[in-house]
């Protein structure tokens, strides 16, 4: 199999001669640029083989073009910093404009997907990340969930103004990243769909009303769009019939299911097994091929893709991404043999 066959037979539940494998992180440095993210990018799928590649832009190009501004962080290891947010009162949620995804930061990203398709030459497939709507809201204040529930409580025809303009946008932008060459979309909730952040009822009207429009017009036009859905004590149930292929989520954190519990609970393939916050960066080699084996173990090697469960630490030892991906790729008992 090829990586693209590989993966089209994960998403669908067929045989596959190995399961596919990919992880993902930032690289701080040089994320600020087209050229930058696409080569970061490109150099991480070929260092790790993977089969498939998730891009992973900086979390801010959603908000810049609204006005958002950072200070770019010197450190590989830290994230960048918030000097100017859009959004510092109510008022301002109103003030929002629908943006042109073809100008900008937005337009910037599209020249990486570009680049990016050149440079993999239909090898595997590689899918955009875009935030949710709520999410994106999110960062409009600088990435601080308290504004925003405070929007909810006090403000909610402020915020649903701004949601709008925000769906609106990024429901564009999602064919504008098709178009540029990306196999899929990897739409990111960011910890909005868990009951640590918000109630089922007020995720049902703040959050998935408008996830689905943002993936509306891209329905059914991709091979392999993703619904990653972040945190703790998550409601996989509420988005587990969302139209993608495949669910992401950290299968190892408090009050979500296991890969094999969200298998019978969806019928999408599922993505993850590998834990991004312990196993992964502190973690021995054998412990992380272990958390490999368990998840093709208990989803017995069919509709999964391994993957982590977030965005990987910049310091995650080259070692432990070569050990999930021996142990991915291994050849895996038959079945009635033991594991």
């Amino acid at each position: 199999m090829n990586k693209r066959e590989r993966v089209d037979a994960a998403l669908r539940g067929a045989e596959v001669d190995h399961v596919p494998i990919s992880f993902w992180g930032h690289s701080y440095l040089r994320e600020w640029s087209a050229e930058g993210l696409a080569e970061a990018m490109l150099e991480n799928y070929h260092t790790g083989d993977w089969d498939y590649m998730k891009v992973n832009p900086r979390a801010s190009y959603h908000v810049e073009d609204w006005g958002a501004t950072l200070r770019r962080s010197t450190d590989p290891n830290k994230g960048h910093t918030f000097t100017h947010v859009p959004v510092s009162g109510p008022e301002d949620w109103r003030r929002l404009r629908p943006l042109d995804p073809h100008t900008g930061v937005l337009g910037e990203q599209l020249e990486s997907l570009r680049l990016i398709r050149a440079g993999l030459r239909g090898e595997a497939y590689f899918i955009q990340t875009i935030f949710s709507p709520l999410s994106v809201a999110k960062y409009l204040v600088g990435n601080r969930p308290e504004p925003v529930k405070a929007s909810i409580e006090e403000h909610p025809d402020a915020l649903r103004r701004a949601l709008e303009v925000i769906t609106e946008t990024f429901a564009t932008y999602a064919q504008a990243c098709l178009e540029a060459g990306a196999s899929g979309i990897f739409f990111a909730t960011t910890g909005w769909a868990s009951a640590d952040a918000l109630s089922r009822d007020q995720y049902q009207a703040f959050g998935r009303e408008y996830d689905l429009r943002v993936l509306a017009p891209v329905t059914g036009k991709a091979p392999f769009h993703v619904l990653h859905n972040c945190g703790d004590n998550i409601y996989f149930d509420l988005l587990a019939d969302y139209p993608v292929q495949a669910i992401s989520w950290a299968a190892t954190l408090p009050g979500n299911p296991t890969l094999g519990e969200g298998k019978q609970r969806t019928e999408k393939a599922v993505m993850g097994g590998v834990s991004e916050k312990t196993t992964l960066p502190d973690g021995t080699p054998a412990e992380v091929a272990a958390e490999v084996r368990e998840a093709i173990a208990e989803t017995g090697g069919r509709r999964v893709l391994i993957a982590p469960g977030c965005s990987i630490p910049p310091w995650t030892p080259k070692t432990n991404l070569e050990a999930a991906a021996a142990a991915a790729r291994a050849p895996q008992p038959e079945a009635g043999q033991p594991s």
